[in-house]
C-alpha cells in the first residue's frame, strides 16, 4: 500500500465516526443571589450540569463560578436527552430551566438564583380549594384539600427544626387517614402529627402548591376547616344539593362537574382565624370511622386529579422545586431497581419501568412548561 494510500484509510477510519458525533453545546451564564437592592453574583459555587434520560440521569461535569459568579460548559449533546444545571446553596440545590442543544445561538445567557436562607421568612396562604364529595357507606367523606402558598420575599423559608416546620395547618375533627397528592413537596416533604399537617420541605419564593386527601367524618352532621393565621380567597365545592356552607362572605355560586359528579360552589374569602363551616341536612352524630383508607380514600384520589386540574390557578411556581421533586422521585426509583432486573420479580419490574417512564414524562411536560429565568 503506497503512502497515500494509507493516509486516506486512516484518515476514513477517524473521520467517519467524527462526522456523526454530535455537535457541541455550550451551556453558560451567571449564579446570583437577591440582595436588598439588586441581585449579586455568587462566586466560587459549584454548577452542576445534569444528563436527564429515559434510562439513567445524574450529574456529568461541574465547575466553579469566577467572581464575577459566571460559568461555563462545552459538551456534545444528544437531542434525545434533557440537560439541566444545578447550584447548591444553604444546603438547597436550585435548578435551571433546561439547556437549549438545538437552537441557535448558544444558550450562554442562562441565569442560576440561589437564594439565601430564613426560618422567619412569612409565608401566606394564596387561596384554598375544599372538595366535599358526597358521604360513603360508613359515613365518612373523602375530602380533597389544595392549599396555595406563597413566598413573596426574597429569602427561602427553611425549617430550623422538626418542632418548628416551614408551614402548619390543622385538619378538621374526625379526620382519619391522609395522603399527599400532586403536589410542589414530596410526600416527604408533608408530615401529620395528630390533627396538624407540617410542611417540613424548604419554601422558596414564588407560589407552591399543596394536594392534601383524607378521610373525615362530620361531627354533630358539619365539617369545620380552620383557615389559620392567614387570611385567603376560598373555593369550597360540595356534592350534596341541601348541604349549606358558612364562613366569612362565601358565598353560592354555580357548580362545577367534576368526574360525573355535579358540585355545588361557594367562594369568598374567609379571615385569619375563621372557620369554614359544611353543615350537612338532616345529618345525625354519626358513629366512629372504620375502614377508610379501603372505602374512602380511592374515590379521593381519583376527585384530586380532577379537581387539581379544574380549580388550580395559574401559578408562578418556582420551576426548580418541580424538577427537584421529580428528579428525587427517579434518583429513589433508581437506587432501589436500577441494575437489579435479575433479582426483582417480573410484576414489581414492570411497575419500577412504567413508574419511572411516568415520571420522566411528568419531568418533560415540566421543563416543557418552565419560562427561562434569564438576565439581560
Amino acid at each position: 500500500m503506497t503512502r497515500r494510500a494509507a493516509l486516506l484509510v486512516a484518515f476514513a477510519a477517524v473521520a467517519v465516526p467524527v462526522s456523526i458525533l454530535p455537535a457541541q453545546t455550550t451551556a453558560a451564564g451567571r449564579v446570583v443571589r437577591p440582595g436588598p437592592a439588586d441581585s449579586v453574583p455568587l462566586a466560587g459555587a459549584r454548577v452542576l450540569l445534569h444528563r436527564v434520560a429515559r434510562d439513567v440521569q445524574g450529574p456529568i461535569d461541574s465547575v466553579l463560578t469566577d467572581a464575577g459568579g459566571r460559568f461555563r460548559f462545552r459538551f456534545r449533546a444528544d437531542t434525545a436527552v434533557l440537560y439541566l444545571l444545578s447550584v447548591r446553596h444553604g444546603g438547597i440545590e436550585y435548578f435551571s430551566p433546561p439547556v437549549r442543544t438545538t437552537a441557535q445561538p448558544p444558550d450562554s445567557a442562562i441565569q442560576l438564583v440561589a437564594y439565601d436562607t430564613s426560618s422567619t421568612a412569612p409565608i401566606a396562604v394564596e387561596a384554598r380549594h375544599i372538595v366535599v364529595p358526597r358521604a360513603g357507606e360508613d359515613g365518612s367523606r373523602a375530602v380533597l384539600d389544595l392549599i396555595v402558598l406563597r413566598n413573596d420575599g426574597t429569602l427561602t423559608r427553611v425549617a430550623p427544626d422538626a418542632r418548628r416546620p416551614t408551614w402548619t395547618m390543622t385538619l378538621p375533627p374526625g379526620t382519619g387517614e391522609m395522603e399527599v397528592g400532586e403536589s410542589d413537596f414530596s410526600a416527604e416533604g408533608v408530615v401529620r402529627d395528630g390533627d396538624s399537617v407540617k410542611v417540613v420541605a424548604p419554601l422558596g419564593p414564588g407560589q407552591k402548591q399543596l394536594s392534601l386527601a383524607y378521610a373525615v367524618v362530620p361531627t354533630r352532621g358539619r365539617l369545620e376547616f380552620a383557615m389559620g393565621p392567614n387570611a385567603a380567597p376560598v373555593n369550597v365545592l360540595v356534592e350534596e344539593r341541601d348541604a349549606r356552607v358558612l364562613g366569612g362572605t362565601l358565598t353560592p355560586m354555580d357548580s362545577q362537574v367534576i368526574e360525573g359528579r355535579t358540585l355545588r360552589r361557594w367562594t369568598g374569602q374567609v379571615p385569619a382565624g375563621g372557620i369554614i363551616s359544611v353543615a350537612f341536612a338532616g345529618a345525625s352524630l354519626l358513629p366512629a370511622w372504620q375502614v377508610l383508607a379501603a372505602l374512602v380514600l380511592p374515590v379521593a384520589l381519583v376527585l384530586a386529579v380532577a379537581a387539581w386540574r379544574l380549580l388550580r390557578r395559574p401559578a408562578v411556581v418556582a420551576p426548580a422545586d418541580s424538577r427537584d421533586r421529580l428528579l428525587d422521585l427517579i434518583a429513589t426509583l433508581d437506587a432501589r431497581y436500577a441494575g437489579r432486573e435479575g433479582d426483582t420479580p417480573a410484576d414489581e419490574w414492570q411497575r419500577y419501568v412504567a413508574d419511572r417512564t411516568a415520571l420522566m414524562r411528568r419531568l418533560e411536560t415540566a421543563l416543557a412548561a418552565s419560562e427561562p429565568r434569564r438576565y439581560v
